[in-house]
């Protein structure tokens, strides 16, 4: 059975990079438009591993990954944040979230996979 990583962006060329990549090294991928739907796929499909835009339409990612670990069923989930805002300041805000780390954007397609098999194997990286 392969794992299940769910993809909350808004953006189709960053959703296409990141399946691309992620179904081509074995996952299962699950996409998501807006942080609605993510919730939706995420208590569903309990992926085990959800990459979240921080700014999407409607509610945005910070919000969606409160809603996700405050929810019994759904807060042991791994959520990094896929984020061009990489400042000092802003880590520290994407982790009082609840996210477990986060990517910056634009992805760095070498360093990707081994950023996502790092948060699914231990859920540490060097982010």
């Amino acid at each position: 059975m392969k794992t299940a990583v769910l993809v909350v962006e808004d953006n189709r060329a960053n959703m296409k990079l990141a399946t691309l990549l992620l179904s081509h090294a074995g996952y299962e991928v699950l996409q998501a438009e807006s942080a609605a739907e993510g919730l939706v796929l995420a208590r569903e499909r309990q992926p085990a591993l959800i990459l979240m835009d921080i700014q999407l339409p409607g509610m945005d990612g910070l919000e969606a990954t409160r809603i996700i670990k405050a929810d019994p069923a759904t807060r042991d989930i791994k959520v990094v944040a896929l984020t061009a805002f990489a400042m000092a300041g802003d880590e520290a805000r994407i982790r009082a979230a609840g996210c477990d780390g986060y990517l910056a954007k634009p992805i760095d397609y070498r360093q990707f996979l081994v950023e996502v098999r790092c948060w699914l194997d231990s859920g540490e990286t060097r982010a």
